[in-house]
């Protein structure tokens, strides 16, 4: 009996020995598998790209993941003990195992059967969401543990703990506390209440399960279980237990919050920061800056907006956009018309809304947020019935001849009241750059980026017309015309080589003719025969070789003398990049509109090194001066200056494509074109330093106005993306939206004036030929010329010779 007992003994000491050893080495080999944990002093938390103005405006957020880290001096007490208290009471004390914790779970197994939440702490946690899946086995406990020690090992407390608030999922794409707080309750941690706090806290163990926007019963009862076990540790008095206790759940979803709205802006940044640092870029904390200014965009926005709202007004009221059902007896669902309002687009300055009641002076809807509203007669006066896009009917005399109970109208919200609307169909751009560098300082690619994505700023190509012109003349004065020289303004005809009976007879808009013009006054005036002749004199090949270097692409201009009147294809963007080789003096600049990228540890990973303006780069260079030290005014502040260049380095200074000349007259003509042409309504903002011009397409398809000072250069487009006649020229749709933006940006700056380059001289010459003034001359007009192009002949008296010159060494005859 001994010898079996000493048996029985032996071989359970050897059966324990053995397993402990196969536990050990199971313990070092599986301690040998696990990863290094020191990678977690330097991890990369998975962060959205967040995109900024200029002035540090946040203006989008991109990414699936919401998280915003946040450094655990920023927590507040109050939301670390309410994590605590529901997920790790002494974190504090031990050594990332809690043995009193795995105890009550194991005895719990032994007695149920079942596994029990409970035993992880707030270490274990972390090793599971860095480095482990959530999948339950013993052998991912056992992984658990051991990297909960290493952790231990490596980093602080309040180490492991900033990475927890950080990385854990809280729900709704939610993930940290700080992207917790913006998700429910709209604010920042820091901002929270005591019950928002201990909702937050309680999520975790189930965030999709039991979040207060999926399952608010559920939510609540989590948060009750959070606020006692917070009163049981003493983290809250019996008070505010009972305050937040009674306290209602208070939530709703919130989107993702931007400081202001530019979403086009946003989008083209997005695009191009993909295009450089690929997918990663959602995930990897970047922030990237905008060379955009927030205030400039602001007054963007409002402008084209506006611009495009009075324009779709002055072409009447196409009527209610859908009828709704009026029960018998007039009867009226409110709630149910709410309801199906919901389904009609809305925009930033107008809404749906159902027609509830229509009295005498005003009428009575209904917003799909059920709140009722008054709309009065006098913003209802402009919508007389579109009968077709020219021919609008009688002015309403009531709201009856308008509305009835049921249409579904817009409205848009003013300071104290509402007014009678409609969603324009007339679509615009505007976009607006320094014309120092090319950085966009603002850009609206539409009337509401909620309607469409479109941004026509910079994906939609339309005909130029007028406002193509310029480039022509440029042309012309870079191979030796002037602004005096003379073009007959006469009817011409040009038949197809084909010889088909179809012939081409270009007019002006004002179907005239004025004869024998200079060409300062053929581009004011926007002369399309002077235009024509001019190119034909000229020679296409010549004019498209000068035309390229403003950056517009050979393919997407005819090789025909309607290139003259701006047949052209071209973006907004092309046409303000080509006006600031004119305001600029005669360089190339690239558009760009990113400055800036750093990535999550605030490290600069991209800055932005456009071309920029500087005459003198090489020679003060070789002085060792800046040359980028010129005084500043409020606009130009808004652009980055590039580091001073020195011996050692080159500046990164745009190329000439034209002469400082060049630029300088046709600078001169397009000042003239708002004094004196088609730009007239632009005197109203009492700047001289203003230069521009319009355009209109062949059958007011499209309209425009491009304009510039040496500090801002804008261009706006009005059209329809399916084209139809505007019925409007570019001095009446287009125009007024560059005046109230300029105007606005331009408020304080004070006036430029380009310095005029040396080879110019300014001599009176005769307004009806061209040539040298007669001395004592009455009518004698002040032009600009190269020297070697003044008029060696004075005018005659009586007729006589005009200054109609071929360029020398230019092969066209005079066109008469």
């Amino acid at each position: 009996m001994n010898n079996f007992f000493n048996i029985f003994i032996r071989v359970l000491v050897s059966t324990g020995v053995a397993g402990l050893c196969a536990l050990v080495v199971i313990l070092l080999y599986t301690n040998a598998q696990l990863p290094t944990v020191n990678i977690l002093e330097e991890i990369q938390l998975q962060v959205p790209l967040k995109i900024y103005t200029a002035d540090g405006k946040l203006i989008g957020e991109y990414g699936e993941k919401r998280r915003t880290p946040i450094p655990i001096k920023d927590v507040p007490e109050i939301l670390k003990n309410a994590i605590l208290a529901t997920e790790d009471r002494r974190f504090y004390e031990h050594n990332g195992v809690d043995l009193r914790g795995m105890a009550r779970a194991t005895l719990h197994l032994l007695a149920s059967g079942t596994k029990a939440q409970g035993a992880s702490t707030i270490t274990m946690q972390v090793a599971r969401n860095f480095f482990l899946t959530r999948k339950k086995t013993f052998g991912r406990k056992l992984n658990e543990v051991l990297l909960a020690i290493k952790i231990e090992k490596e980093l602080t407390k309040d180490q492991i703990l900033e990475l927890y608030l950080n990385k854990i999922y809280f729900g709704k794409r939610a993930y940290g506390v700080q992207a917790a707080a913006q998700v429910y309750y709209g604010t920042t941690v820091d901002k929270l209440d005591l019950a928002q706090i201990a909702m937050i806290a309680g999520l975790p163990q189930a965030p999709s399960a039991i979040n207060p926007i999926n399952n608010p019963d559920a939510a609540l009862k989590r948060r009750s279980h959070v606020l006692k076990r917070m009163l049981h540790y003493g983290f809250i008095n019996e008070t505010e237990f009972e305050q937040a206790m009674n306290a209602p759940i208070a939530t709703s979803y919130h989107g993702r919050v931007v400081d202001m709205t530019a979403p086009h802006v946003a989008e083209l940044a997005r695009r191009e920061l993909v295009e450089k640092f690929g997918p990663d870029v959602y995930t990897s904390g970047f922030v990237a800056y905008t060379t955009v200014d927030s205030r400039l965009q602001n007054f963007a926005t409002h402008a084209l907006q506006d611009g495009l709202l009075e324009y779709d007004k002055r072409h009447g009221y196409r009527g209610p956009v859908a009828k709704l059902v009026v029960g018998a007896n007039g009867a009226i669902n409110n709630t149910q018309w709410a309801d199906q309002l919901r389904t009609y687009p809305k925009t930033a300055i107008t809404l749906p809304a159902a027609v509830l009641a229509v009295g005498d002076n005003k009428i009575q809807a209904i917003l799909p947020n059920r709140q009722q509203i008054s709309v009065s007669f006098d913003t209802m006066r402009w919508a007389k019935k579109e009968l077709t896009r020219s021919r609008l009917g009688p002015e309403p005399q009531s709201p009856r001849d308008v509305v009835s109970v049921g249409d579904v109208i817009y409205v848009e919200q003013g300071k104290n009241d509402w007014a009678f609307s409609q969603l324009p169909e007339i679509e615009g751009a505007l976009v607006a750059m320094h014309p120092k560098n090319g950085a966009l300082l603002a850009m609206v690619g539409g009337f509401d980026f909620n309607l469409s994505h479109f941004n026509r700023a910079t994906q939609s190509t339309r005909q130029p017309g007028s406002n193509f012109k310029p480039f022509v003349y440029a042309a012309a004065l870079e191979h030796g015309f002037t602004a005096a020289s003379i073009i007959n303004d006469a009817p011409v005809v040009y038949r197809d080589d084909s010889g088909a009976d179809d012939a081409w007879r270009p007019q002006n808009d004002t179907r005239r003719f004025y004869g024998p013009t200079r060409l300062r006054v053929g581009l004011t005036k926007s002369r399309n025969l002077v235009s024509i002749r001019l190119l034909q004199s000229l020679g296409i090949s010549r004019a498209l070789k000068v035309i390229e270097r403003f950056g517009f692409e050979r393919r997407n201009m005819p090789r025909t003398l309607s290139l003259a009147l701006g047949t052209a294809t071209a973006s907004p963007l092309d046409i303000c990049t080509g006006y600031a080789a004119f305001a600029n003096g005669g360089y190339k600049v690239n558009p760009h509109i990113i400055q800036r990228v750093v990535d999550s540890q605030d490290k600069v990973v991209f800055e932005a090194n456009a071309p920029t303006v500087c005459p003198d780069c090489q020679r003060l260079v070789e002085q060792e001066i800046s040359p980028f030290t010129e005084e500043k005014n409020a606009i130009d502040e808004l652009v980055e200056t590039p580091p001073a260049p020195t011996s050692d380095s080159n500046a990164n200074a745009a190329k000439r494509i034209i002469s400082p000349q060049t630029a300088f007259i046709m600078t001169s003509i397009l000042q003239d074109a708002i004094q004196t042409g088609t730009g007239r309504m632009a005197r109203a903002l009492n700047r001289s330093d203003l230069a521009g011009k319009t355009g209109t397409t062949n059958n007011k398809m499209d309209a425009w106005y491009t304009g510039y000072n040496q500090s801002l250069v804008a261009s706006v487009w009005v059209g329809f993306d399916e084209p139809r006649t505007v019925d409007e020229y570019g001095s009446q749709a287009a125009l007024p939206i560059w005046m109230k933006f300029m105007g606005e940006a331009l408020a304080g700056v004070p006036e430029t004036r380009p310095e005029q380059p040396r080879g110019l001289v300014t001599v009176k010459i005769d307004p009806s030929t061209g040539l040298l003034a007669r001395p004592g001359q009455s009518n004698a007009i002040f032009e600009i010329f190269r020297q070697e192009t003044v008029p060696h002949t004075a005018a005659a008296q009586y007729g006589g010779e005009r200054n109609a010159i071929t360029p020398h060494g230019g092969s066209g005859d005079t066109l008469f």
